[in-house]
């Protein structure tokens, strides 16, 4: 899997309970702000537990080996852990030579992802087109085709709007006043008030307050000490403060890893179904 962010994860938890065995890459320093349900953050500690899953930053070089390689992660397959490799490219996936990929970076535009990579190759959201980048797309906007499995064509657009929650859509999310070192001054879980101060974001001396623009629960933020560009996500308010959906994979992480699920299992069965036809 490319990409280990909370919709990431909560692919990742769909496949490894039905028995996939699982690799994911991140970058050296994500920027993902639902930190508590995403497995990137092992980047940062080394290892992390999100409910079941449990992911490890793997820091020694793979064996240039396929089975080799394969071999060595199986160490940590046995012990039901989830290997993580910091690899923003595709030289990792062409070691293992996988049955499968997923591209979960959710960049909205290419990202290397291409058909070649694996037999089954499946992208989550826009950027991709089915049958053309990848053998499958899923969409990952909100509303009546959230998880849909498409084997031709695009996911629909982004809407650059965050869905509405308890009346509050664009009020939910933190972002940076300029340029600068991110320094937050609350935790996720914590609750706060419109007009509260969350942190700074500093640079070359100078601070700027980052508020909330609603009351509620903290449920994301940017791991401390990131340097960050203005106008950038870095935190996430949830209006209906339930400190536990928190730490909990988001129902929409879940619907997308059924698609998944589905995009890889439909995607076999019409091979196997090619292979009796040509027989």
């Amino acid at each position: 899997m490319r990409g280990a962010g909370d919709l990431a994860t909560g692919v990742a938890q769909r496949l490894w309970r039905a028995g996939f065995l699982l690799v994911m890459l991140e970058q050296e320093r994500p920027t993902v702000v639902r930190r508590t349900v995403s497995l990137a953050d092992a980047c940062y500690l080394g290892q992390v537990q999100v409910e079941d899953l449990c992911g490890v930053l793997i820091k020694d070089k793979l064996p240039a080996e396929p089975l080799a390689a394969r071999a060595f992660l199986h160490a940590y397959w046995e012990e039901g852990q989830i290997p993580l490799i910091v690899d923003a490219t595709t030289q990792t996936i062409e070691t293992l030579q996988p049955e499968a990929v997923v591209d979960a970076i959710m960049a909205k535009h290419a990202t290397g992802t291409h058909l070649g990579l694996a037999p089954r190759v499946v992208a989550l959201g826009p950027g991709f087109t089915a049958g053309v980048d990848v053998h499958a797309v899923v969409e990952t906007n909100r509303g009546h085709h959230l998880g849909r499995v498409l084997l031709a064509g695009s996911a629909e657009a982004n809407t650059s709007s965050p869905a509405a929650v308890d009346g509050a859509s664009w009020q939910r999310l933190l972002r940076s006043p300029m340029a600068g070192e991110w320094q937050p001054e609350k935790c996720i879980g914590d609750t706060v008030a419109c007009g509260e101060r969350i942190g700074l974001v500093c640079h070359e001396g100078g601070c700027q307050g980052v508020l909330a623009a609603c009351t509620g629960r903290i449920r994301g933020l940017l791991f401390p000490r990131l340097q960050v560009t203005a106008g950038q996500k870095i935190g996430d308010i949830d209006p209906r403060a339930t400190y536990e959906d928190c730490f909990a994979i988001s129902d929409k992480a879940r619907a997308i890893g059924g698609g998944v699920l589905e995009a890889l299992l439909w995607l076999e069965q019409l091979e196997m179904r090619g292979r009796v036809v040509d027989e």
